[in-house]
């Protein structure tokens, strides 16, 4: 086997359009078979992530630790002693090496906040050992004499009891998420044969696991594949499952397909990569190995990363935070203008003030969207079934104002503020029936669906590089797809500043938009 460590990459297809000319067929809706949809009727919740709990408890054991040591310092040291800055500064290098020993022992982990017993006598190793440190530290520095000792016993001994009732408290949080599934992978498996049978025996064997597989899916028929396989049923096909994973919760797609089926593979990623999971090819069965770093493993089972969910872990929570935190100031800075724009919409027409469309959100949840009246309320077209053009007899004298100044969705701060299914930086969402070139922009653009794979927002990259207004071709909603797909792999917290703060000098460019 050479040194040279192979690297695997699968390209994204780049959303082509489809060929002049050609005329698609509508699309059927796909129809779930019986099993599918027993899983489906199933209720589930909303997933925790891992990551995210294992931070928000470093904090909070870092927060306490630092609360008993102040508490102790006040009721005991200050009386006797007086105000000092030294034990202010012991009690924040003790909190870091707390966060830093319990670390080493391994009990950041959702399997050690499930209680085990190995958990808590791992708890007060660290826990001592911190406490060892900081003796070892004052002594070599020669400030033995510089803090109490009754200070430091008491900050032992009520640290140590704080820290076992908050891991107390924590598995019984964590055995009610574990029972109500959120902190499960909802998993499906693609590859109903021995393989596959394998890898969901493996998966299983594992104690512990996060890993729940809801079902398996095979583009082979029902004469080739099993129609269970270690208790697990065959749910459909590969198209199926598009479907499926936009009507229940689905985390994680594994392959048990071996690495030599690579067009079958490719075949199924194209249809795949439009949905917000991630997806592994599974090397449990493989016969080439590769070097173990260029495997993740779930569990002991070895994988091979092929997509990760856009914008996961701590990335959720900075954005949910940057969504509430500046929609909230715009929602406040821009109430005067709204108010202007709203007692204008009432002087030019009748009709109510806010205007209500359905659009596709987030893996295509139809979201009701809000904005400001434009058009005649008598010829309202909420289904966006026919674009709006140049001189557009249905928009009012106010409306063609405020559509070309983008002054009409202002009041999707509303829905990024409380609703919650928009952001401020996103592909932008468009209305079910929304046509280029009088086709469906999902049959004008192959791979259209990807851009669902994060939240929607109200401005976006496409939008301030001028791919904003009339979609009336092909090649027009082709680029503001591509635009979409790149700032969804591109995203941070910078990126969307960026895109916020070009956003005023892009609708100063408003020829297209009517």
């Amino acid at each position: 086997m050479s040194s040279v460590e192979p690297s695997i990459r699968f390209e994204a297809p780049t959303a082509p359009t489809a060929a002049a000319g050609s005329r698609a067929k509508p699309k059927a809706a796909i129809r779930l078979s019986s099993a599918a949809l027993e899983v489906t009727a199933q209720p589930f919740s909303r997933a925790y992530s891992p990551i995210v709990l294992a931070g928000t408890v470093r904090l909070i054991e870092a927060a306490l630790v630092a609360l008993v040591g102040f508490l102790v310092y006040v009721c005991y040291v200050v009386p006797i002693e007086g105000f000092a800055w030294r034990y202010f500064a012991a009690i924040g290098g003790i909190a870091l090496l707390a966060m830093l020993a319990f670390q080493s022992a391994d009990i950041y982990q959702v399997q050690a906040f499930r209680g085990h017993e190995k958990q808590y006598m791992r708890l007060a190793s660290a826990w001592s050992v911190v406490f060892l440190l900081a003796i070892s530290a004052t002594f070599f520095a020669k400030a033995g004499e510089e803090f109490s000792r009754a200070w430091l016993g008491g900050f032992y001994v009520l640290g140590l009891i704080t820290l076992v009732a908050f891991r107390r408290a924590l598995f019984l949080f964590v055995r009610r998420w574990t029972r109500e599934g959120r902190l499960d992978r909802r998993t499906v498996v693609i590859g109903a044969d021995s393989n596959g049978e394998t890898l969901i025996h493996s998966l299983a064997a594992q104690r512990d696991s996060d890993v729940h597989v809801i079902g398996m899916f095979d583009d082979r028929g029902d004469q080739r594949t099993p129609a269970n396989c270690e208790g697990v049923k065959k749910l459909g096909t590969v198209d199926d499952l598009v479907e499926f994973a936009r009507q229940t919760r689905v985390d994680l797609v594994i392959f048990s397909l071996p690495i030599s089926a690579e067009s079958r593979i490719l075949q199924m990623l194209k249809k795949l990569w439009v949905l917000p999971v991630d997806i592994r090819l599974s090397a449990h069965t493989n016969k080439l190995r590769f070097r173990p770093r260029s495997y993740s493993y779930i569990g002991n089972v070895p994988v091979l990363d092929i997509f990760d969910k856009p914008i996961a872990d701590w990335d959720v929570v900075m954005k949910w935070l940057f969504d509430k935190i500046v929609g909230t100031l715009a929602l406040i800075c821009v109430s005067p203008i709204m108010l202007l724009t709203a007692l204008a919409i009432k002087l030019d027409s009748k009709g109510p003030l806010l205007f209500k469309q359905r659009r596709y959100g987030f893996n295509n949840e139809l979201i009701e969207v809000y904005k400001f009246r434009s058009m005649y309320a008598e010829l309202a077209d909420a289904g966006a079934k026919k674009l709006v053009t140049k001189n557009d007899p249905r928009v009012t004298r106010v409306g063609r104002f405020i559509r070309k100044t983008s002054l009409d969705e202002l009041p999707q701060l509303f829905n990024v503020v409380f609703a919650g299914n928009l952001s401020l930086v996103g592909p932008r969402p468009h209305a079910i029936h929304a046509k280029a070139a009088d086709r469906i922009y999902d049959e004008a653009v192959d791979g259209y669906f990807a851009r669902h794979r994060v939240k929607p927002g109200i401005t976006g990259w496409a939008q301030i590089n001028g791919w904003r207004g009339e979609t009336d071709s092909q090649e027009k909603i082709q680029h503001r797809v591509e635009h979409d797909l790149y700032y969804i792999e591109n995203w941070s917290i910078p990126f969307d500043i960026y895109i916020l703060a070009r956003t005023p000098f892009a609708l100063l460019h408003w020829e297209s938009a009517y």
